[in-house]
């Protein structure tokens, strides 16, 4: 099972933002989620007009009748499983959406460098498995969904990767939209032991902000404080920038398992990105690309998963931990006594074996924290069990 407490949904339109407090599950945002109360000055009527308008915009871009999807390979292997692809024509999308697919080695020279640069990424893969093959379009209802959704027809590893997403899928079927500027992308990984599934998402975060950390060395660049926020966000001074997803079904006795990440490269509004909080420490005119975060993220992802599927998620803990934002964090959490609630403070000291939070109370007595679903403090919203 994964973890979220969705609240807040961000529509970008160029330079403007409209932001909205929303309790349908049908409107609400992992990868712009907060989970702050909202922003001070903002009367409800604007959040009202900037919902309508995100809503009837993503209305209007759904109905284009065709994705275009671009395949292409790291080697002659995988480009000839692109061929085997598009001459068959067994990728689909869900809502009959039609699919027109091209490959990237057949597209002449002014369209391969549109959108995302293909060619750049795979240069810098340095992978045996994860994301040689991979699907690129330039807008799309989900990246999430092409991946679930021909899961069976692609390699261990593929990727799908999006400039713009206007119908991304969240947690309790929340829905969001994401302009240019964001990295976005669907990848596929498939695991045999169903009691380490929930971990995988931490294994995710954290090969986001170590791919991060290694761009900055390779570029001789200050550290960006990119941090984790459990169970899957990601910040930066403070402020989100990202957001993960992971989804599975069991077939064949194996759980194909499907990541997803959205990641703010370059939009400063309506909070912030990395090119600006790299832009506040230094001069440099290096920005950070999409195409580097992708292929430094599998990069560093394919060690790191490595690691926990043969050692467990316990031999990167310490490094978890050292990268998230509570070791040591005070919360509000609620228990149930008869008909009352009561609120205790608990200290968090880092993760259960099963992934939720470990957390000490002022009694010394060990506890589990888990998400009630419902709370707009995310950190107050949590109830407990205690460990024998």
């Amino acid at each position: 099972m994964f973890l979220t407490n969705p609240l807040r949904c961000f529509s970008w339109r160029g330079s403007r933002c409209f932001h909205s407090i929303i309790n349908s599950p049908s409107f609400r945002s992992p990868i712009n989620t907060t989970a702050s109360a909202p922003t001070p000055g903002t009367s409800s009527k604007v959040s009202e007009k900037g919902r309508l308008f995100s809503l009837l915009s993503g209305l209007a871009m759904e109905t284009s009748s065709t994705c275009s999807l671009v395949l292409s390979g790291k080697t002659e292997a995988e480009n000839e499983t692109a061929k085997l692809l598009k001459r068959n024509d067994t990728l689909k999308l869900p809502d009959d959406i039609e699919i027109s697919i091209s490959l990237h080695s057949e597209r002449d020279k002014s369209l391969k460098e549109s959108g995302f640069q293909i060619g750049s990424y795979m240069n810098s893969l340095s992978t045996d498995t994860f994301g040689r093959f991979l699907i690129w379009c330039s807008r799309i209802p989900s990246t999430q969904d092409v991946i679930s959704q021909n899961f069976s027809d692609l390699p261990l590893g593929a990727v799908c990767v999006a400039d713009v997403q206007f119908k991304g899928r969240g947690r309790s079927k929340n829905l969001w939209e994401s302009p240019p500027g964001c990295l976005m992308f669907s990848f596929t990984i498939q695991m045999e032991d169903g009691r380490i599934v929930p971990l995988l998402q931490y294994v995710v975060s954290l090969a986001i902000t170590e791919a991060v950390k290694d761009i900055c060395d390779k570029k001789g660049l200050p550290y960006i404080d990119l941090k984790i926020k459990w169970p899957n966000d990601l910040y930066v001074n403070g402020l989100k920038v990202g957001g993960i997803l992971c989804t599975s079904t069991y077939r064949s006795k194996k759980f194909n398992v499907t990541a997803g990440i959205g990641l703010n490269v370059d939009n400063d509004k309506p909070t912030t990105c990395l090119n600006e909080a790299l832009a506040n420490l230094s001069s440099t005119p290096y920005k950070f690309r999409r195409e580097d975060i992708l292929a430094f993220f599998f990069n560093k992802f394919e060690g790191l998963y490595d690691i926990f599927i043969n050692q467990g998620f316990q031999a990167l803990e310490e490094l978890y931990c050292q990268t998230w934002l509570h070791s040591g964090q005070r919360v509000i959490v609620q228990e149930k006594k008869e008909d009352q609630v009561v609120e205790n403070v608990v200290t968090i000291q880092g993760l259960t074996p099963t992934g939720y939070l470990l957390a000490i109370g002022d009694d010394n007595q060990m506890c589990e924290l888990h998400p009630d679903g419902n709370s707009l403090d995310f950190f107050k919203g949590l109830i407990k069990s205690k460990l024998v």
